[in-house]
């Protein structure tokens, strides 16, 4: 008699022999052992046939299919295996991550514990390669166990938009015919919106049940799908993506808040992520994005706009209105709270982001500054935007000249000169360097400072990371306002050695391209007293005393 298995994992693998053993070694080392594993290759042409076939000898519950060609997608891979699967259960796993031990079993105990549920859902890991820094994705929406009867009672679940999350009753699948969609990208995103909507109750739990691997510096051709958002094809796979999902929906008759929930989703999360990159992309990507967007942009929920931070909204109509140097000035500001350069008020005195009055009611809603109260909100938080218009190395070794520009659209600064410090904090110890900024016009100040590194006092055992300098202002009651340091986008890094570290000045390179400065120990700091402090630290008494430390701050 056949054995059947519980539950079914396809691992999909193309061209990458090295990492395949890691994601199937997972898979070995659940503590539910009953499963099948099907390895299925898109095609590869390195050496992993070779390894996965080897995998497949050395254990009876792999199995190998190799697809006859290359796809260039996930679906193909998937939808093979699961013409093979055998298990009533189904899980997803992409050759380069790996499942927790416990991954299985959790996920399987959800569907024994309600066999009425269609997929069950936990956690997913996500741990950065370059910094084996880890953090959970979504976690507000996976931090509570519940049962969740159809995606209408929680529609913010359209954020997780991974299959790979997610353990699916093969019941389910067939009775709705549901497969990956082959031949384009994306495609987790409109599987799961199906999924989502089809199912008529889902579980949550809160456990950890995918190890997602992130490689934000990836090379071109290593890089995953989402990790491309520099090409403007990857931009039109994705709004593609997004038309398929509401054409489901208007047949499926589903509700038009469903459709705002998505649309939601959409610009807060997919749109969000390209306009971040918009200040490092040249003048023909922008015109190539904003004709492929605003088209899809017009169409979408005004409701969906409106649950928008400010900021994001602001860079949202600078693209639909063309107005594409302005969105790449405002996106600097997205999420860190930076105010436009200037701002213009109507015949009414109503204040608009950036230099000219918008041309149609809806873009003046849209780039109305009201809700900022530039110009009455407590100083602590008001806005203001630093940017440094030039650069270059200083006398000293590690000593840099800023030429820095200040823009204060509230006019909250008293007329004529101010003082102004930056600050940066290597290892907890802050480095300061004061200076003047001069009114150049109304609400605009300019002034030099000398950043000198080599000053920094830095921990006895060394200090290795990454810190970008900020910029403080004192109102004349003494409150204190600290900002970002924007940095131009392109000058050449530099690096110096002193005390016993090597230390970068560089731009960010992503983000809002903050001044970024690098220290990293070199000499005996690396190789003898970082040890030696790490393993002092972890001593009872180092801990005891961090706890008095922490107690008398409280």
């Amino acid at each position: 008699m056949a054995f059947t298995p519980d539950v079914t994992v396809t691992v999909i693998v193309f061209n990458d022999a090295e990492r395949l053993p890691r994601a199937v070694a997972s898979l070995q080392a659940q503590t539910h052992s009953d499963i099948e594993i099907i390895i299925s290759d898109d095609h590869s042409t390195d050496d992993t046939p070779r390894v996965a076939r080897e995998l497949a000898a050395a254990d009876p519950r792999i199995s190998y299919v190799r697809l006859p060609e290359n796809s260039g997608g996930c679906s193909a891979p998937r939808n093979r295996a699961l013409e093979i699967a055998r298990a009533p259960y189904l899980m997803f796993l992409d050759s380069d991550d790996e499942l927790p031990p416990d991954a299985v079993a959790s996920l399987l105990a959800a569907h024994r514990e309600r066999p009425d549920i269609d997929f069950a859902m936990g956690a997913v890991q996500r741990v950065r390669v370059d910094t084996g820094r880890t953090s959970v994705w979504m976690p507000h929406l996976v931090a509570e166990r519940r049962t969740v009867d159809g995606i209408a009672a929680e529609p913010g679940l359209f954020f997780e938009h991974l299959s790979t999350s997610k353990m699916y009753a093969r019941a389910f699948l067939d009775r709705h015919g549901l497969r990956f969609p082959e031949g384009i990208h994306y495609e987790d995103q409109l599987f799961s919106a199906q999924a989502y909507c089809l199912a008529k109750a889902f579980t949550i739990i809160p456990e950890p049940v995918y190890r997602w691997y992130i490689a934000p510096y990836a090379e071109e051709s290593a890089a995953s799908i989402s990790n491309q958002r520099h090409k403007l094809s990857n931009v039109r796979d994705r709004v593609h993506v997004q038309e398929l999902i509401d054409d489901f929906l208007v047949r499926g008759g589903y509700s038009p808040a469903l459709r705002e929930a998505k649309d939601y989703k959409f610009l807060k999360h997919d749109f969000r992520m390209y306009a971040g990159d918009l200040p490092f992309r040249d003048d023909a990507w922008l015109a190539g994005f904003a004709g492929t967007v605003t088209p899809y942009l017009a169409g979408l929920a005004p409701d969906a706009y409106a649950r928008l931070p400010r900021a994001e909204r602001v860079v949202l109509q600078l693209v639909r209105d063309g107005r594409l140097d302005d969105a790449r000035l405002a996106a600097r500001g997205l999420g860190h709270g930076v105010a436009p350069r200037e701002t213009v008020a109507d015949a009414d005195g109503n204040v608009y982001w950036g230099p000219e009055v918008p041309g149609t009611r809806d873009a003046r809603r849209e780039l109305s500054l009201a809700d900022l109260a530039l110009d009455t909100r407590p100083f602590p938080r008001a806005q203001f935007r630093h940017e440094i218009v030039h650069l270059e190395r200083g006398p000293g070794p590690a000593s840099v000249l800023l030429r820095v520009r200040s823009y204060d659209p509230g006019l909250r600064l008293p007329v004529g000169p101010q003082v102004a410090t930056v600050v940066i904090a290597p290892g907890h110890r802050r480095l300061t360097a004061r200076f003047r900024l001069d009114p150049v016009r109304p609400g605009v100040f300019e002034g030099g400072v000398l950043l000198d590194l080599a000053a920094a006092s830095l921990p006895a055992q060394g200090f290795e990371g990454i810190r970008h300098p900020l910029l403080q202002l004192r109102s004349p009651e003494g409150l204190r306002n600290t900002g970002l340091l924007l940095a131009p986008l392109d000058f050449p890094a530099f690096t110096s050695e002193v005390d016993r570290h090597r230390v970068t000045v560089e731009p960010e390179g992503r983000g809002a391209g903050r001044l970024q400065v690098r220290w990293e120990p070199v000499g005996l700091t690396t190789r003898l007293v970082r040890p030696l402090a790490r393993r002092v630290a972890g001593t009872a008494l180092a801990r005891r005393t961090r706890q008095v430390l922490r107690l008398l701050r409280a």
